[in-house]
């Protein structure tokens, strides 16, 4: 298997932590370090394992369903780093409601024990342009 294949394989494994919004799956994902940091969207800054255990947990609490089909990615991989870039395209269901979104993501990998673990996971939302006109062959 090739590097960029191995990180691709632990990109996919991320995905499917979030969801069977399984805490172990998770953690298997992360190289569980001081210097582990995430970013979901609308969330400050999470720097440290602790902290970014404690937002997925908190994530799986409130959520009962979700599903992600991650599109367009891209894959560099730099000696025992790598990254990857996507859209995430996600359906969930949780206590406050049904939510479908956007976000453009960005994961980092570090080559672990000869494995690829997460290193940081950045999420921002995409905003899609709203025009004001109807689409054609819709009243107005």
């Amino acid at each position: 298997m090739t590097d960029r294949d191995a990180v691709l394989a632990a990109n996919h494994a991320f995905y499917r932590a979030i969801e069977s919004l399984d805490e172990a799956a998770m953690a298997a994902c992360w190289s569980r370090s001081i210097s582990d940091t995430c970013i979901h969207p609308g969330w400050p800054i999470l720097r440290g394992w602790a902290d970014v255990l404690a937002s997925w947990r908190a994530i799986f609490d409130g959520t009962t369903y979700m599903r992600f089909v991650v599109s367009d990615p891209v894959v560099d991989v730099l000696g025992d780093v790598a990254q990857v870039t996507c859209l995430e395209n996600l359906y969930a269901i949780g206590q406050s409601g049904t939510a479908h979104a956007q976000v453009a993501a960005t994961n980092v990998y570090v080559r672990v024990e000869g494995g690829w673990r997460m290193r940081l996971h950045h999420g921002s939302p995409v905003h899609h342009a709203v025009s004001e006109d109807p689409p054609a062959g819709e009243a107005s």
